[in-house]
């Protein structure tokens, strides 16, 4: 039975959230693609299963990111795949409009949009077994103690993902910080639906498909580690 709201005494839970907005600086340019571009490549929230076929006109099979921060990994790899769509997912409008205008610049026909918390999206509009992908790449690492209820990658999250892959798919995790990343693998590793491409307990080497990003790259120049894990849907 639902929480009574006007039960003061024992409030309804609000969901802790992975995400804190933090829009920075936008643009007049990036305002002005989301304001002249979000109807042609966004999709709204809704309560119903989305058909991944309309969007994009074909059945081919979708990779959905998952906080595509400036969305260049997710344009690069829809510029390298045209034989697959791709779905993103970003709360953080710069970005937003950022790959907007990068979008429409390269003519990317293959990437859609959406601008919401990836849980809500997941649950509400993704049916199960209907992704190719998921890529979760250099999520916030929350690295405080008191905020690693706040990482993104917990229990109830993948067993969410695991449901919304087809059987095969495969699911990407990427980080820069050793203590998420020990913290996804243990996740990862607790999951049975899942099986490590890598090995039981094994990070996997950063595959060839996987764009660099400038964040990248200087923390590479730097002699800071990344950590990649591929797990398959069983």
């Amino acid at each position: 039975m639902p929480a009574d709201p006007r039960d003061t005494e024992h409030p309804p839970r609000r969901p802790v959230r992975s995400f804190v907005l933090r829009e920075g600086r936008m643009t007049s340019a990036q305002r002005e693609a989301i304001e002249r571009l979000w109807p042609r490549y966004g999709i709204d929230l809704a309560d119903a299963p989305l058909d991944l076929r309309a969007p994009f006109g074909n059945d081919n099979p979708v990779t959905l990111e998952i906080g595509f921060g400036n969305g260049d990994t997710l344009a690069t790899l829809a510029a390298r795949h045209p034989e697959r769509n791709f779905l993103g997912i970003e709360v953080h409008r710069p970005g937003v409009g950022h790959l907007l205008k990068r979008l429409e610049a390269e003519g990317l026909g293959n990437v859609r949009l959406l601008r919401d918390d990836a849980v809500e999206v997941l649950r509400r509009m993704i049916a199960d077994a209907a992704l190719d992908r998921v890529l979760l790449y250099f999520p916030d690492p929350w690295p405080k103690t008191r905020h690693h209820k706040r990482r993104i990658v917990q229990p109830a999250f993948v067993e969410l993902v695991a449901r919304k892959l087809a059987p095969g798919g495969v699911f990407h995790l990427a980080t820069d910080w050793e203590d998420y990343a020990q913290h996804m693998l243990a996740v990862m590793e607790d999951c049975p639906t899942f099986e490590n491409l890598a090995g039981p307990g094994a990070f996997s080497p950063r595959p060839d498909d996987r764009p660099l990003t400038r964040f990248e790259r200087r923390g590479q120049r730097l002699g800071h580690g990344v950590w990649d894990l591929l797990y398959r849907r069983r």
